[in-house]
């Protein structure tokens, strides 16, 4: 069939249907088109062997009606329809089709369809660590009422504190290779979904008996053991190295926005409905967020079959290989000074934050005199600080390696801020004489503390991505080591000192962790 054009008459008299004709010649020819359409029309014709490409212009008639003509310029070249109908979305008519090109394809599909999916992933990450500090602080709150009513001394509430930790420490190295071999998807998924039942526990195994009641805090600490290592495992191969501090950044300030979540909602729960309460409602949450876990994610790019070409090679030509790891090269890990850097800063850092966490609202309650709801919804400032503090260190950190300055030059200056910030702030503490100011020193101290996610949390896929996940599992052991023994000794340091003595030991070790960091960690790649 030869190349033709095709005259539309348009009106828009609901009943007078479109007349529609060919002509070897355009009728309007001698007439300049005043309203060209801003697209382009290919018509395949029922020959295979050409295609027909033609642009369409409209002209306002004069009379008095209101409607117009709409003629095409017509030009035919061959054309292959085979290679190029899989590109194109199709509509059949008769013996002629209209194919639209790419333009209207993707303007038809729902901007939530076209947001990026590596932030899906980021989003669902951030609402794991949510839940997860939720279900971990509402002890820190919870356990007042309890002590009270089990009449349990400050030793014994420390070593209620520290028994999470027994479990954490379990699955930490486990969770990295679990996640590195067989994909962080499962690993997180089932981690939430394990500590969520513990959370959901934890009254009926106190009304049980204090052994009950530990073995249930050790198995929740084995849920969320898993947590960190899978996460950093799935961000390693979906993230590009320049968006890596931000990605991180929001993901760990869903651990304080947790915090925040259950500082504040626990007392009111408390309240009105006992302590049971908190624990019932908030392990419940769990199954919520792994539904959408299940439908949303996937361990790598490679595994999603939604993901759109763009991103997908995006991803793929910013990262490493997405492959399984076979093996764990412990022998090189382990000899490498960086590493250590990473596992004596991790213990560090984590002895100061551990003990923020557990132990704040006792401090509250016990030497600024704040009732439990109170001392709940102060505690509240220094998360929310935190929140705010370790996004904006992302957004500084990728800023400045955008900038030119090196990789390792920014995790030193981001982690040494996130250290020497947290030492300066507790050593006032015991200067301030109002509730107010201690407050305030609290929050700096938890605000700088955060710039931590753009240091050192940040560094394992520096310089191992592969290995991300079991380099984390190894770092943060040493940090949940620090968790079970600064929980635990901060309850006996309280029964036989001070809380200015508590202070001074995560001080000393918040100067040892700089010493150390600045002079052996890197933000090059040294484990491929």
């Amino acid at each position: 069939m030869s190349a033709r054009a095709l005259l539309y008459s348009l009106s828009v008299m609901p009943n007078t249907p479109p007349d529609v004709s060919a002509r070897k010649k355009n009728p309007c020819s001698d007439v300049k088109p005043r309203y060209p359409f801003p697209f382009r029309i290919r018509v395949r014709t029922s020959s295979q062997e050409c295609c027909s490409v033609f642009r369409v212009s409209a002209l306002r008639s004069s009379g008095g009606r209101r409607g117009g003509k709409v003629w095409a310029d017509v030009k035919s070249k061959p054309h292959d329809i085979s290679s190029s109908a899989s590109d194109s979305v199709k509509f059949e008519e008769t013996h002629d089709g209209v194919v639209l090109g790419e333009e209207e394809k993707d303007s038809s599909v729902p901007w939530l369809e076209r947001f990026p999916k590596r932030w899906v992933i980021v989003v669902l990450c951030f609402s794991a660590f949510l839940l997860c500090n939720m279900d971990r602080v509402n002890m820190s709150i919870a356990i007042l009422p309890m002590s009270a009513e089990f009449n349990w001394n400050p030793t014994t509430v420390g070593l209620i504190q520290s028994s999470f930790f027994w479990g954490y420490l379990l699955t930490q190295v486990a969770g990295g290779i679990w996640a590195d071999t067989v994909g962080g998807k499962l690993v997180l998924g089932f981690g939430v979904v394990w500590w969520s039942i513990a959370t959901a526990l934890t009254p009926i195994a106190a009304k049980a008996g204090l052994p009950f009641l530990l073995v249930v805090r050790a198995f929740m600490g084995i849920g969320e053991g898993v947590a960190m290592p899978a996460m950093n495992n799935i961000l390693s191969k979906w993230v590009p190295v320049a968006e890596r501090s931000r990605s991180l950044a929001l993901v760990y300030s869903g651990m304080y926005l947790g915090s925040v979540t259950g500082l504040a909602f626990s007392p009111f729960l408390i309240h009105q409905f006992g302590w049971p309460s908190v624990f019932f409602s908030f392990g419940s949450l769990g199954t919520v967020w792994f539904a959408v876990w299940l439908s949303k994610a996937h361990s790598s790019p490679l595994e999603d079959p939604e993901l759109l070409p763009e991103e997908k090679k995006l991803i793929i030509s910013n990262s490493v290989s997405n492959e399984p790891v076979k093996t764990i090269p412990w022998g090189l890990i382990l000899s490498k000074p960086p590493v250590w850097a990473l596992i004596v800063s991790h213990f560090c850092h984590n002895w100061g934050t551990f003990i923020l966490l557990t132990w704040m609202p006792t401090y509250y309650n016990q030497v600024l005199k704040f009732n439990l709801t109170d001392s709940g919804l102060i505690c509240v400032l220094p998360w929310l600080t935190m929140a705010f503090s370790a996004n904006l260190g992302g957004w500084i950190a990728d800023t400045l390696v955008s900038k030119g300055l090196s990789v390792t030059k920014v995790r030193k200056i981001m982690q040494t801020i996130g250290f020497l910030g947290p030492a300066f702030f507790l050593t006032q503490l015991s200067h301030v004489n109002s509730p107010a100011m201690a407050v305030v020193c609290m929050a700096c101290s938890q605000g700088t503390d955060a710039f931590s996610q753009s240091g050192l949390y940040s560094n394992h896929q520096d310089i191992a991505p592969r290995y991300s996940g079991v380099l984390l599992g190894l770092s943060n052991t040493a940090g949940v080591l620090a968790g079970v023994f600064g929980t635990a000794a901060t309850g006996y340091i309280l029964q036989h000192g001070s809380w200015d003595d508590v202070f001074k030991v995560s001080v000393g070790l918040y100067l040892v962790g700089t010493v150390v960091w600045n002079l052996f960690s890197t933000g090059e790649k040294i484990l491929d």
